[in-house]
């Protein structure tokens, strides 16, 4: 299967001021994503390997690198990330699903983000040119710390095309703004 990447899209949100206070830092989001055509839309495929062998490895190191470089930090200093697949209205969500839910695509994004631990959370669904995804983000290394958790929203306005995917990668170098922990937020009663 030939490789057929259309475009790449970054993203990056800065947030200064958040619900009526200013923050104490930056939060700083950063999402690259990759619109590639999907070689399987409009059929039932049983065997997704071709689409893995072409796109998953690569885009596992290059998709979370652009997005720290975007932000002008190091892997080290990523602190929760996650990553997302938006599939044109000819393809199947296990397309997309495909493609992310790999190890070749997960442990490059994990060791580029100096070695995390925790799996990466996703958010998968079809959609038109100009949908949104939501892309669920969560700590590199614990996925309880309830600071971190956060999504942010990202869309193309011409993908995906029908016969198009478009994977996403998201870093952030904080959790966010004004989080509040403690007995609201115990594990009990989450």
């Amino acid at each position: 299967m030939n490789e057929e990447i259309r475009k790449y899209v970054t993203i990056i949100d800065e947030t200064h001021m958040e619900g009526f206070k200013k923050c104490s830092r930056p939060v700083r989001i950063a999402a690259s994503l990759a619109v590639i055509r999907n070689p399987f839309a409009g059929q039932h495929v049983i065997n997704l390997q071709p689409l893995i062998d072409t796109y998953s490895e690569k885009l596992g190191r290059l998709l979370p690198k652009k997005a720290t470089e975007a932000l002008g930090i190091a892997g080290a200093e990523v602190e929760a990330y996650g990553k997302g697949a938006l599939i044109g209205l000819n393809g199947e969500i296990e397309h997309g699903s495909a493609i992310i839910h790999t190890l070749t695509f997960g442990n490059p994004f994990r060791k580029l983000c100096d070695q995390a631990k925790t799996l990466l959370p996703s958010a998968e669904k079809r959609g038109a040119p100009g949908a949104s995804l939501d892309l669920a983000i969560k700590h590199k290394l614990d996925p309880k710390m309830r600071s971190h958790h956060m999504s942010f929203e990202v869309r193309i306005p011409d993908a995906p095309m029908n016969d198009e995917i478009v994977i996403a990668a998201v870093v952030t170098d904080s959790g966010r703004a004004h989080p509040r922990i403690g007995s609201l937020y115990d594990e009990e009663k989450s």
